[in-house]
Order: structure tokens, then C-alpha cells, then sequence
């Protein structure tokens, strides 16, 4: 009998929209881990066990038996492929650049337009509420959702068509943070109705609407 696969390994607090993008990329694949939740209490994310695993002092890290990774997006396409049949990352293809071309957007364009209000509407960080700032974040944040508003309508209803990808995951995470931050919302049917779609899925409750911003 063949010896049984080693738990993947996730460090990082369950509340981080980063690591939730993994968790729920690990539930979709039907992949078993086990959740560590470095940056709460006394697992500290300066500590030196933990620097030698990320140098950056961010999570999430994964253990995949002796295997360390860092990255969020990359965290979950190597997920996909190692463990996955297509569906969430397809082979090397067209298909796959669309899907890729959506998580690196979404880690570059839209994370910097929500950056300043969440810090300010949410978290309440004292260096983030100059009121022009704010405003300025809130429209570029506005704008970035409608040109997913926009991408929807015409090619949806997900992010790359007709099935669930990587797209989806760390795309549907952020639309969920647009929606539970407190702010002057754009009117956007189509983000609507694909948060609406993403709803049906348990692994999206469990990690993504489930109250945490």
C-alpha cells in the first residue's frame, strides 16, 4: 500500500484575504490541509522561524512536505497544478493566460485602488483618513469595479466563461471586500449577479461571503 500523502501545511491567520484565497483554492481541489495561524497571539510573523520561512513577514506560506512557498497567486496556481485536473488553471494555453492575465490584475490594479479606503474605512488606521485621499481611493476603487462590471456583462458569467478558475477566486475575494467596506458603492448588475453566482458555491461562504472583509 502506497504511503499516504503529506498534509499541506497553511500558515497564516484564517481572517487574511490572502490566505483565504488559499484556503478556498484548497477546498475547491478537495485538497486536506492543515490551518497554522501565524499572526495571531504569540505566533508571531517577526520571529525568526517564521523570517526564515518568508523573508517578507507576510502570509500565507505553505508547507507542502519540505516544499515552502510564499505569494498568495502563487501559493494557488501551484496548488492547481499539483493537485488539481484543469479546471481551476488550465494547461499552458490561451485559456490559461486569460485566467492568469485576471490574477495578476487583480494583485496589481484593483489591490492598489482598494489599498487606501479599506485601510481607512475598516481597519481605522490613523495614517489613512486625509479625507482628498480617501475620496481619490474611493473613485479609483469605484472605477476599477466597473471595468469588471463591464468585463462581466460581455464575457461572463465568470471571469474567463462559462466555468470556475483561479480567476474566480482571487477576482471574487476582492469583489467581496468592495461590498463589505463601507463606502459610496457604484451601481454594477453584473458584479451583482456574479457575486450572487459565487454565493452558491459552499467554499465561497465558507471564505468569502462569510461577513470578513
Amino acid at each position: 500500500m502506497a504511503a499516504p500523502f503529506p498534509m499541506l501545511k497553511i500558515l497564516g491567520k484564517p481572517s487574511s484575504i490572502n490566505v483565504r484565497k488559499v484556503l478556498w483554492t484548497c477546498d475547491e481541489l478537495a485538497l486536506p490541509y492543515v490551518l497554522e495561524a501565524w499572526g495571531t497571539g504569540t505566533l508571531s510573523l517577526q520571529s525568526s522561524e517564521f523570517l526564515a520561512l518568508n523573508p517578507n513577514a507576510m502570509v500565507p506560506v505553505i508547507d507542502d512536505d519540505g516544499f515552502i512557498l510564499w505569494e498568495s497567486n502563487s501559493i494557488c496556481r501551484y496548488l492547481a497544478d499539483r493537485h488539481g485536473d484543469g479546471a481551476l488553471l488550465p494547461p499552458p494555453s490561451q485559456e490559461r493566460a486569460l485566467v492568469e492575465r485576471w490574477m495578476d490584475w487583480q494583485a496589481t490594479d484593483l489591490n492598489t485602488a482598494w489599498r487606501y479606503p479599506f485601510l481607512s474605512l475598516v481597519r481605522a488606521s490613523p495614517a489613512h483618513q486625509d479625507a482628498a485621499q480617501l475620496a481619490a481611493g474611493v473613485a479609483a476603487w469605484n472605477r476599477a469595479m466597473r471595468l469588471l462590471d463591464t468585463h462581466l456583462a460581455a464575457n461572463g458569467p465568470y471571469m474567463t466563461g462559462e466555468r470556475l478558475t483561479l480567476a474566480d477566486v482571487v477576482i471574487g475575494l476582492s469583489v467581496n471586500r468592495w461590498k463589505a467596506t463601507p463606502l459610496a458603492h457604484a451601481e454594477l448588475p453584473a458584479v451583482e449577479a456574479y457575486f450572487d453566482l459565487l454565493s452558491q458555491r459552499p467554499a465561497f461562504l465558507l471564505h468569502g461571503n462569510n461577513g470578513i472583509a
